[in-house]
Protein backbone atom coordinates (compact mmCIF):
# COMPACT_ATOMS: atom_id res chain seq x y z
CA UNK A 1 0.00 0.00 0.00
CA UNK A 2 2.99 2.30 -0.01
CA UNK A 3 2.41 3.08 -3.69
CA UNK A 4 -0.97 4.67 -2.96
CA UNK A 5 -0.86 8.42 -3.46
CA UNK A 6 -3.38 10.66 -1.73
CA UNK A 7 -4.04 13.82 -3.68
CA UNK A 8 -4.68 16.98 -1.70
CA UNK A 9 -6.61 18.52 -4.58
CA UNK A 10 -8.78 16.31 -6.81
CA UNK A 11 -9.22 17.16 -10.47
CA UNK A 12 -12.38 19.04 -11.37
CA UNK A 13 -15.13 16.94 -12.87
CA UNK A 14 -15.70 19.43 -15.69
CA UNK A 15 -13.01 21.58 -17.28
CA UNK A 16 -9.34 21.88 -16.40
CA UNK A 17 -7.80 22.29 -12.96
CA UNK A 18 -8.47 21.29 -9.40
CA UNK A 19 -11.52 21.29 -7.16
CA UNK A 20 -12.01 21.83 -3.45
CA UNK A 21 -9.33 20.13 -1.28
CA UNK A 22 -9.98 16.54 -0.27
CA UNK A 23 -7.51 16.39 2.66
CA UNK A 24 -6.78 18.50 5.69
CA UNK A 25 -3.41 19.46 4.19
CA UNK A 26 -5.08 20.87 1.09
CA UNK A 27 -7.62 22.71 3.20
CA UNK A 28 -4.79 24.18 5.29
CA UNK A 29 -3.06 25.41 2.12
CA UNK A 30 -6.29 27.03 0.89
CA UNK A 31 -6.98 28.68 4.27
CA UNK A 32 -3.38 29.97 4.42
CA UNK A 33 -3.75 31.41 0.90
CA UNK A 34 -6.97 33.23 1.87
CA UNK A 35 -5.46 34.47 5.15
CA UNK A 36 -2.34 35.80 3.43
CA UNK A 37 -4.48 37.56 0.83
CA UNK A 38 -6.48 39.14 3.64
CA UNK A 39 -3.24 40.33 5.26
CA UNK A 40 -2.24 41.95 1.97
CA UNK A 41 -5.62 43.65 1.66
CA UNK A 42 -5.34 44.94 5.21
CA UNK A 43 -1.79 46.35 4.92
CA UNK A 44 -1.18 47.18 1.27
CA UNK A 45 -4.45 48.51 -0.08
CA UNK A 46 -5.20 51.15 2.61
CA UNK A 47 -1.79 52.68 1.87
CA UNK A 48 -2.68 52.90 -1.85
CA UNK A 49 -0.10 50.30 -2.92
CA UNK A 50 -2.30 48.69 -5.57
CA UNK A 51 0.70 47.67 -7.69
CA UNK A 52 2.41 46.09 -4.71
CA UNK A 53 -0.77 44.26 -3.78
CA UNK A 54 -1.13 42.90 -7.34
CA UNK A 55 2.45 41.59 -7.23
CA UNK A 56 1.85 40.10 -3.78
CA UNK A 57 -1.44 38.45 -4.82
CA UNK A 58 0.14 37.20 -8.05
CA UNK A 59 3.06 35.63 -6.16
CA UNK A 60 0.68 33.94 -3.69
CA UNK A 61 -1.42 32.62 -6.57
CA UNK A 62 1.65 31.22 -8.35
CA UNK A 63 2.62 29.44 -5.13
CA UNK A 64 -0.92 28.05 -4.73
CA UNK A 65 -0.95 26.73 -8.31
CA UNK A 66 2.49 25.17 -7.78
CA UNK A 67 1.28 23.38 -4.64
CA UNK A 68 -1.83 22.20 -6.52
CA UNK A 69 0.36 20.97 -9.38
CA UNK A 70 2.68 19.06 -7.04
CA UNK A 71 0.09 17.69 -4.60
CA UNK A 72 -3.01 17.51 -6.77
CA UNK A 73 -4.39 15.00 -9.22
CA UNK A 74 -2.80 15.45 -12.66
CA UNK A 75 -4.75 18.18 -14.46
CA UNK A 76 -6.39 17.74 -17.80
CA UNK A 77 -9.60 18.49 -19.63
CA UNK A 78 -12.51 16.51 -18.27
CA UNK A 79 -16.04 16.38 -19.59
CA UNK A 80 -17.99 14.93 -16.67
CA UNK A 81 -16.76 11.36 -16.57
CA UNK A 82 -14.01 9.80 -14.48
CA UNK A 83 -11.31 7.72 -16.16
Amino acid sequence: MQGDKTYWFPAKRYGWGWGFPSTWQGLLVLVAYAALLAVGVRWLLPQHHQGGFLLYAGALTVILVLVCWLKGEPPGWRWGHRD
